[in-house]
């Protein structure tokens, strides 16, 4: 073997840990028939076939398993010293991933205000729900829900976050609400993550309730709200995606207690990133935009109530 066969190492690496060619494509931005040519060639090239191709997904042969850990522990090695010279690949062109429900309600609203004073920039906005991995995504910066403890990262907060219960003007016509309590009555729609539980939001309102039972739970705040804009019941939503609903008429906020969300949103990326001018400019100029988003949207005064029982996790 006269060199390395780096590039399809690195496709080794990638759909290794994906589990699946398609998605170590969509990773990489290629086809997956490109994916599963690299792949053979480089099983061609080291005679070993590393893969056992089943219908949906692949797995590691006793071969792959055995080189896996030696190719990771190569490119992160590879990728910690890139990260060390803050090397920018593509300076015109930034690229973010966030959340889909954030992306939609709150960032592409306001993305066309950062084009107009950063003109010389190509904005890239991936939309995902898992977390980035910086080693093998082309991301300069995430934004991601939770308590901000990315290892490896380095994260600052953007900003933080609140829960309150919302209808359609339909569903409160039909079904009248004087008090807190009568939500319990009716139909509950939850985000099945753990922050957004209406056991724990009833309990710090000091909603006195009977046993409760969410009849619809969706995971994804967007799919809780596309619930109560359908007049599927009331919903219990972050404040970041439902106030522009609330400002247009098509929810309406039920009764004005609003809880501190455990998780918060912050920028994360590996810390030689923040050297970068394009993510200096993004990062100046999204901090201002969430300062005036708060700004203009204060808690009510007296009811700043915070999550204390939910048990931290990852977040999202």
């Amino acid at each position: 073997m006269n060199h390395l066969p780096l590039q399809g190492l690195f496709y080794f690496y990638v759909a290794a840990e994906a589990g699946s060619f398609k998605l170590a494509a969509e990773r990489l931005f290629i086809t997956p028939a490109a994916m599963s040519q690299q792949i053979r060639q480089l099983e061609e090239k080291l005679d070993i076939k590393l893969f056992e191709r089943h219908h949906r997904e692949v797995r590691l042969t006793e071969a792959g398993r055995q080189l896996l850990p030696y190719v990771q522990t190569s490119f992160n090695a590879l990728q910690d010293g890139v990260n060390l010279l803050g090397q920018d690949p593509d300076p015109t062109k930034l690229a973010i991933s966030t959340l889909p429900s954030f992306a939609q309600q709150w960032l592409v609203p306001r993305l066309g205000n950062f084009s107009k004073v950063a003109p010389d920039l190509t904005i890239l906005t991936m939309p995902l729900d898992r977390l980035v991995d910086f080693r093998v995504d082309p991301i300069d910066l995430c934004i991601r829900f939770g308590l901000g403890n990315y290892q490896g990262l380095q994260s600052e907060l953007l900003m933080k976050d609140r829960l309150y219960p919302v209808c359609h003007p339909l569903y409160l016509e039909s079904h009248p609400i004087s008090t807190l309590s009568d939500v319990t009555q009716y139909d509950l729609i939850e985000d099945a993550r753990p922050d957004m539980n209406w056991h724990y939001w009833l309990d710090l309102a000091g909603v006195k309730k009977s046993a409760i039972k969410p009849s619809l739970s969706y995971t994804g705040v967007h799919l809780v709200l596309e619930g109560a804009l359908a007049v599927q019941g009331i919903a219990l939503v972050r404040h970041s995606v439902a106030a522009k609903y609330i400002k247009q008429g098509l929810l309406v906020q039920i009764g004005n207690v609003e809880v501190e969300s455990t998780f918060h949103y912050f920028l994360c990326a590996p810390e030689p990133f923040y050297k970068r001018d394009k993510v200096q400019r993004f990062v100046r100029w999204i901090k201002a935009e969430a300062e005036q988003f708060l700004n203009d949207h204060p808690m009510p005064e007296g009811n700043r109530l915070v999550y204390s029982e939910i048990k931290p996790t990852k977040g999202c």
